[in-house]
């Protein structure tokens, strides 16, 4: 197992997962570019770039494979958690159990007594060895990831916050923009429980103390990126990950404690009475910029690391990224609970790439009755973060390929009868919502029909789906039309099925006539019923991409890879990370 960050390098490093650059390369824009390149190319390598301007390592690209998501969470196969998490279950929830049966469960209580968190008392700590004696944010190798974003920004933090009154601890990662070398903009949103936590503060009228951690055992990042349940402390579900407890430490001037092998330790606080400040525009996983908004400020008091400190970092943009490779465990993992707690008739969940997460998800089921999908789809929409869903597929084939999904809409969907559609809350980086954060959402039942659910469609379609610009709208009866931008290449079908997903608002870009559906995946900009902003498409400017091309040959990375960002440049209409009404 790994006692730190460096040793999981080093186990990487063995399993020829991981390069090491000595080239100078600059953390404004280049490892960036550097990275997306990388982690584009089918699993491409984790990357430690050694020489970045700083005196500290830049490790990047650390969980973009599934093989590195499987060695970070120390296990050979993805399988065996959500099979120890049904035998748990059972163990723990099974009625009418005979003493010997209760006595062979106490071992397993036993365990699970061991994989609690524990503070302990220690004379110098690990992420505590080296304190800065005057905190400079300027002295981490903070990275500037996209061409447009606001500034620097630490991506890959562990936000540690306490509820006010409980003293219950959350760990979440929100970015956080470095304003100077003391302070940062804090982005979370207003569903997260840091958020809920803040709010708490400011009611009580207290000083808000945040600690950042950075670094240290692989699993503790992967589980602050996961959708855990309220009140379930991450440091838990790590020890269960990990069978025994994380070591946690008081931190210097908060109180408020951190994994004791973090390699960096930002300690700081959030004055609730103080005015929020402008945070972005940042590049973000959707593949649009985030554009800015307001959120806390936070102050630092104290930073801390380890001796031989390397600092994690990642982007996001247009997928597939690293973070995919994340997302795609945790639609493994946690299908077990969601299936105990929400609905057993699930058999698979699959989150597309082009679906970023939370535009598209779509659902295997068992079906035994009809409207048994649209119970299915409304049972999700209630459950933790899949709320933010835009549009749920439910299926009773294996959803294993978007190839597999068309194949069913194809046979068992009927739009007129089988498209069902609600509203509720969307992710707040849903750019197509007419509303912040809220918006329409969308069930496709392309389950096989019982007899109560068949009906007999008079007018037979000649195709499954359609993609096409707006001036060249077939007339050919398709079940699924979606209308592109002038310019859009339709027979990019990753590209246009990630347009789709992102640029619909369900309520009102989505309408069913003469029995086919018709999606408007087109930009909204200037259109009368759209007031918000559009953003821009994250793309790398072209002075940093001729940089990485010079530079290509001394990386010792490989055969050289093209910039990513050239695939994408037709789609920015403008310069700047919001489109303005130049291009019109």
């Amino acid at each position: 197992m790994y006692f730190d960050l460096y040793n999981y390098i080093e186990y990487l490093e063995a399993k020829d997962e991981l390069l090491r650059i000595n080239e100078f390369v600059d953390t404004e824009l280049e490892i960036a570019e550097i990275a997306d390149r990388v982690s584009k190319s089918h699993q491409g390598k984790a990357l430690l770039f050694m020489n970045n301007g700083s005196k500290f390592p830049v490790l990047i690209n650390a969980f973009g494979s599934d093989n590195r998501i499987v060695y970070a969470l120390g296990i050979k196969n993805i399988d065996e958690i959500p099979a120890e998490i049904d035998s748990l279950f059972k163990n723990l929830s099974a009625p009418k159990l005979s003493l010997w049966e209760k006595l062979k469960v106490l071992p397993t209580l036993a365990h699970i007594s061991e994989w609690f968190p524990k503070t302990v008392k220690m004379k110098n700590p690990s992420c505590q060895e080296v304190v800065m004696p005057s905190p400079k944010l300027g002295d981490l190798p903070i990275l500037k990831c996209w061409s447009h974003d606001g500034g620097r920004f630490i991506t890959l933090p562990l936000v540690h916050t306490k509820d006010v009154e409980t003293g219950m601890r959350n760990v979440g990662m929100y970015r956080l923009q470095v304003y100077d070398d003391s302070t940062t903009g804090m982005h979370w949103h207003r569903h997260k429980t840091g958020a809920v936590h803040f709010e708490g503060y400011r009611k009580a009228g207290k000083i808000m103390p945040v600690a950042v951690s950075l670094g240290g055992d692989p699993v503790y990042t992967w589980c602050a990126a996961s959708p855990l349940p309220e009140n379930l402390d991450e440091y838990l579900f790590a020890g269960f990950l990990r069978k025994k407890s994380v070591r946690l430490v008081k931190c210097l001037t908060q109180d408020i404690e951190v994994p004791e092998d973090s390699d960096f330790v930002i300690e700081g606080y959030i004055d609730p009475n103080e005015a929020f400040v402008s945070e972005g525009p940042f590049g973000d996983h959707t593949g649009f910029y985030s554009l800015p908004d307001l959120y806390p400020k936070m102050h630092v008091t104290c930073i801390t690391h380890r001796k031989g400190a390397v600092y994690p970092a990642t982007i996001v943009g247009i997928p597939p990224q690293e973070d995919f490779y994340i997302s795609k465990a945790i639609e493994k993992i946690f299908l077990k609970p969601i299936q105990m707690l929400v609905a057993p008739e699930i058999k698979e969940l699959f989150l597309p790439k082009e679906g970023v997460s939370h535009n598209i998800a779509v659902i295997s089921i068992n079906k035994t009755y009809p409207g048994q999908a649209v119970k299915i789809a409304n049972a999700m929409w209630g459950a933790g973060q899949m709320m933010f869903c835009k549009i749920i597929i439910v299926m009773d084939s294996n959803a294993y390929s978007v190839s597999a999904i068309f194949d069913a809409i194809g046979k068992h969907w009927n739009p007129s009868t089988d498209t069902h559609f609600s509203r509720g809350p969307l992710d707040i980086l849903d750019h197509a919502a007419r509303q912040q954060g809220f918006g329409g959402k969308m069930c496709i039942d392309a389950t096989k029909k019982s007899v109560e659910e068949e009906v007999n469609v008079t007018e037979p379609f000649t195709t499954t789906y359609i993609f096409c610009n707006e001036d060249n709208i077939p007339t050919a009866k398709t079940k699924l039309l979606v209308i592109f931008d002038n310019g859009i290449d339709i027979s990019d079908f990753e590209t246009c099925l990630w347009l789709a997903c992102s640029n619909v608002d369900v309520a009102y870009d989505c309408k069913i006539e003469n029995n086919s559906l018709i999606m408007d995946a087109r930009t909204k900009f200037g259109k009368k019923d759209f007031l918000r902003p559009w953003p821009n498409v994250v793309c790398m400017d072209d002075k940093t991409i001729a940089s990485v091309d010079k530079k290509w040959t001394k990386l010792g990375i490989g055969d050289f890879i093209f910039s990513p960002s050239l695939k994408y440049k037709h789609l920015v209409k403008n310069e700047g990370a919001e489109m303005n009404g130049d291009f019109i």
